[in-house]
Parts: C-alpha cells; sequence; structure tokens
C-alpha cells in the first residue's frame, strides 16, 4: 500500500508505552496542541450529567444552531463531524475526483495527502522553506495554483506545525484563483496571540468555493470527545453530508460541545495564561541554547539535530514532544506549551540531555 498506509499523528502512543514499561500517567504530553486549562467546568459538568442510553441527535440541529449564530451563516452551512480529521476525509471521498490533482500546502498536516490519496487523487506539494522562515510568497502561492489546476487545494491557516498563517485578503485571492475548491482548515484560528474577537474574518469572504473546517476539541481540551465542523456554501455541506455516516458524532460529544460554547469566559480567561506559558516556555528554551522557531501559534518549533532522537530521550525522561521528520523536518521537534510546573519539568529534561 506505500503511502497509503500511515500518518504519523502527535499525542501519546500507549503501545509505544507498553513496550517500554512507561505507565501513561508518569509520562507529560508536550506533542498535542491542547489548552492546558481546559476543559471548561461546564463541558465536565455536561458530561457527568450525561445520560448514554438514547441514540445521538444525528443532525447535530442544536450544536449547527448555535455554530451558525456564531458565524453569522445559516444552518445548511454547517455540517459537524467526529473530529476534524473525519470532515478531513468526507471532503476527499466528496469532491476528489481520480486522477485529479490535489495541491497540498506544505509542510503542514500528514492527513490532508493521505485522504486524498485515498481519493485516488495525485498529490502535489507547494513546500515553504526553513530558510524563507517557512512563509511561501503570496503571488507565488496564488501563480502556482493557476498553473496546476487542482481539484482540492489544502490551506492550514494558522498552518500546523509551523503557526504561520496568511490575512483572510490572501485566502480570499487564493480562493478566487482555484478552479476547484480551495480547503481551509481553521483549527488553530482562536490560538492566535491578541485576538480581538472569536468571530472568523473568512466568515464574509464571498467565494463559492471556499470550504472552512474548525475543530472544537483543541482550544476547548475535549480531544479525547472528537468534535469539529465545517463551513461552505449549501449544496457543498449537502454534498458533503451524504457520504457522512449516520450518528457519526455522539451524544457525549455534542453536550460537551454545546457547554463549552456557551461559556463565554472560557478563552477569553484561558489563552491569555496559554501565551504566557508559551512565552516562558520559549524564553527556557533558547536560555538553553536551543534554536527555537514560533510564529502566530503558542506552539514551537525546536531545531535539535535529529528530532527522532531527541524525542526518544525525552520520553525516558517522562516528556513526549512531536518527532517532526512527517512534515519533511527531521532536525525539528514541536512542542506545545502546558502549565507552568509541567513546562520547568520539560526544560529541566532538556538541559540534562545537553
Amino acid at each position: 500500500m506505500g503511502a497509503l498506509d500511515h500518518v504519523a499523528h502527535g499525542a501519546l502512543d500507549y503501545a509505544e508505552l507498553a513496550a517500554l514499561g512507561v505507565a501513561p500517567d508518569q509520562v507529560i504530553d508536550f506533542s498535542s496542541n491542547l489548552n492546558p486549562f481546559g476543559p471548561p467546568s461546564a463541558a465536565l459538568a455536561a458530561l457527568a450529567a450525561f445520560d448514554p442510553a438514547p441514540y445521538p441527535d444525528r443532525g447535530c440541529l442544536h450544536l449547527r444552531m448555535v455554530l451558525a449564530q456564531q458565524h453569522g451563516s445559516t444552518l445548511d452551512q454547517v455540517l459537524v463531524g467526529n473530529g476534524a480529521n473525519e470532515l478531513i476525509h468526507l471532503i476527499a471521498q466528496a469532491l476528489g475526483e481520480p486522477g485529479a490533482t490535489a495541491l497540498i500546502i506544505a509542510p503542514t498536516y500528514g492527513e490532508y495527502a493521505h485522504a486524498s490519496r485515498l481519493a485516488r487523487m495525485q498529490v502535489v506539494e507547494v513546500r515553504a522553506q526553513v530558510s524563507d522562515d517557512f512563509r511561501l510568497d503570496d503571488q507565488a502561492l496564488i501563480e502556482a495554483v493557476q498553473r496546476i489546476r487542482p481539484r482540492l487545494t489544502w490551506l492550514c491557516a494558522p498552518n500546523n506545525p509551523t503557526g504561520v498563517s496568511l490575512p483572510p485578503s490572501v485566502i480570499g485571492n487564493l480562493a478566487a484563483a482555484c478552479d476547484g475548491f480551495l480547503v481551509v482548515d481553521r483549527a488553530y484560528h482562536t490560538f492566535q496571540r491578541d485576538l480581538h474577537t472569536l468571530r472568523d474574518p473568512l466568515d464574509t469572504t464571498p467565494a463559492a468555493n471556499l470550504i472552512r473546517f474548525y475543530s472544537l476539541t483543541k482550544s476547548y481540551a475535549l480531544a479525547g470527545l472528537r468534535l469539529g465542523y465545517l463551513m461552505a456554501q449549501p449544496e457543498i455541506v449537502a454534498h458533503i453530508g451524504r457520504f457522512q455516516p449516520a450518528w457519526s458524532v455522539n451524544s457525549a460529544a455534542q453536550a460537551a460541545g454545546l457547554a463549552a460554547l456557551a461559556d463565554a469566559a472560557f478563552l477569553p480567561a484561558t489563552l491569555p495564561d496559554l501565551w504566557r506559558a508559551s512565552d516562558d516556555l520559549f524564553d527556557g528554551l533558547r536560555r538553553l541554547g536551543l534554536h527555537v522557531w514560533r510564529a502566530t501559534l503558542p506552539f514551537m518549533l525546536v531545531r535539535c539535530g535529529d528530532g527522532a532522537t531527541a524525542r526518544a530521550q525525552l520520553l525516558t525522561r517522562g516528556c513526549v514532544v512531536r518527532d517532526c521528520a512527517s512534515f519533511g523536518l527531521p532536525e525539528w521537534v514541536r512542542v506545545a506549551p502546558r502549565r507552568a510546573e509541567e513546562n520547568a519539568r520539560l526544560l529541566a529534561a532538556w538541559k540534562e540531555m545537553l
């Protein structure tokens, strides 16, 4: 199967830990880009009161109503999924065509290419370089889209793993240049520093071929529940929805998602704390003499010669980071900040290695 076999991800690998004889509760996870100050208490209360007996609302009606109001859209422009990952695969299945081109703006999340290959598409990359601070020239990107004419163009903005983003105006211009669909991953939109509104400026971008998808599990620390949603024109949403299995989104995820979205104070209260933790960790790693890269998101890249070796050495000291070889960046690891006492443990472990 080759390229269709496996996509590398962060988070704890329980089989790996078992083979090493390490208990999961002995390891701090710096490889997952989650809000370390969550979940919201309202979401935990909703889960405590949750009745698992009835079938879920297969249309996620109440959740879609709240999301439509949040984005200033209509109900038929919202599709809720079992995490953003399911939505990526639904988009590729519904809109991809065998032999057509999927353009990946890289380095970035591996599931875009994986889902496109499963849809039997040809995958082409336009790749940002370390020497350019992982930034692509806006006009060159538009010219690449016009030249390649992909069926699907996958853009993560702000990007995982580099944290680099594009202004809404550039994303709108890119959508206008696409003959096919521009698919924008906005999972990390709310994590940006000094965000003055949680509303997405792309809500007002008038592009019929623009598809955006979001995660509710990262900023609210609900990753174990799997919950995401996409926004697009009604006919696109309806077509993608035909490929989704019934009861894809379980009732617990819907209940926690509704409770989290109703807690208007949670993100404004915790995101500044997250950025303070990021600043402290960034400074601490640099004081160790490490080369650290950070852009518009709290997580950072650390250049350490051999990312796989650094990850393995840190794991033996009770900390797991994200080896970036799967992004085509084998010299780097990705590190997500956590609470101050946990960050101090990572810094102490890294200091032992130097």
